[in-house]
């Protein structure tokens, strides 16, 4: 029977495929995750999320096996994982008041037949104007610094938005559950 491989230790992704009630195993890829010069941040997701998936498919033959990577786009700079304080600091400063693009890099390997299914889905969110005061407090209370863009919109972040626009929220936190249904519906596997 084909076994169901997440290719992350992400918490959220996790959190997020356990909604569809079906068996996986999460394995970590380690992947170095940096951009080549030049490349758009929706060629870095689709790169990123097949090569996770690569980098665990000779453990894990005759699977399909899921990679995902998320970042997001502020003016047209590439944000990361902030990493510290300060750096959310900036990120939510410069985000305030301005619509941020995030991009998840979607992934889906055969390991058995090498077939691969690979997307750059979008998600868009407007930021309220943000005082300094707020961003502070929200970074007190959350400490989103393993997060890209600073925030983790499934808590305490959504008070930091106008609105958002995309097909799947689950996009926002990182693994686009409507577009992975579709690719384990093409692979033969069915969900319900």
């Amino acid at each position: 029977m084909t076994q169901l491989i997440l290719a992350s230790t992400s918490p959220f992704r996790r959190a997020i495929l356990e909604k569809l009630g079906i068996p996986f195993t999460a394995v970590a890829p380690n992947t170095d995750e940096s951009a080549r010069d030049a490349e758009t941040p929706e060629s870095l997701v689709r790169r990123l999320a097949l090569e996770k998936a690569l980098a665990v498919a000779d453990r894990y033959q005759d699977n399909l096996i899921i990679g995902s990577d998320q970042v997001a786009v502020i003016d047209g700079e590439i944000l990361g994982k902030p990493g510290s304080h300060e750096n959310a600091l900036k990120q939510l400063q410069q985000a305030s008041g301005k619509t941020v693009t995030f991009y998840t890099g979607l992934c889906l390997l055969n390991s058995r037949t090498g077939r691969q299914q690979c997307e750059a889905v979008p998600y868009q969110v407007v930021f309220r104007t943000l005082s300094l005061s707020q961003i502070e407090n929200y970074l007190r209370a959350e400490q989103p610094y393993n997060c890209a863009g600073s925030f983790k919109s499934e808590a305490l972040g959504i008070c930091l938005f106008e609105r958002l626009i995309g097909d799947d929220p689950n996009t926002l936190i990182g693994l686009p559950l409507i577009r992975l249904v579709r690719m384990l519906e093409a692979e033969g596997f069915q969900v319900i």
